[in-house]
């Protein structure tokens, strides 16, 4: 089981940037497929964006498209999410998973995730 840890949250003004942290131990992190999920009030979670397990292929919710970039650097055990012109909607507790499979190309399932972090607040104000 891998742990995972996310840090970067925070308030920010609507057009700002954040940069969320995922860092994670235990089993090989290089193995495994990364993702990035959220949870808005009264919502239910949905996927934001998800990284293969070499980094070569990433993909996002359409909600983030051109916005939001998911990246990893596998010699520090760490999944990254660089937020950018950020909207109130973006509002949420954003948190990161690890796929159940190694050498996975990446899901926008949260079922195919096993590991999941603690979660980290955004908040957006306008």
């Amino acid at each position: 089981q891998v742990q995972l840890v996310e840090s970067g949250g925070g308030l920010v003004q609507a057009g700002g940037s954040l940069r969320l942290s995922c860092a994670a131990s235990g089993r090989a992190f290089s193995s495994y497929a990364m993702g990035w999920f959220r949870q808005g009030p009264g919502k239910e979670r949905d996927f934001v964006a998800g990284i293969s397990w070499s980094g070569g292929t990433t993909f996002y919710a359409d909600s983030v498209k051109g916005r939001f970039n998911i990246s990893r650097d596998n010699a520090k055990n760490t999944v990254y999410l660089q937020m950018n012109s950020l909207k109130p909607e973006d509002t949420a507790v954003y948190y990161c998973a690890a796929e159940k499979s190694r050498y996975g190309l990446g899901s926008r399932q949260s079922a195919d995730f096993g590991s999941w972090g603690q979660g980290t607040q955004v908040t957006v104000s306008s």
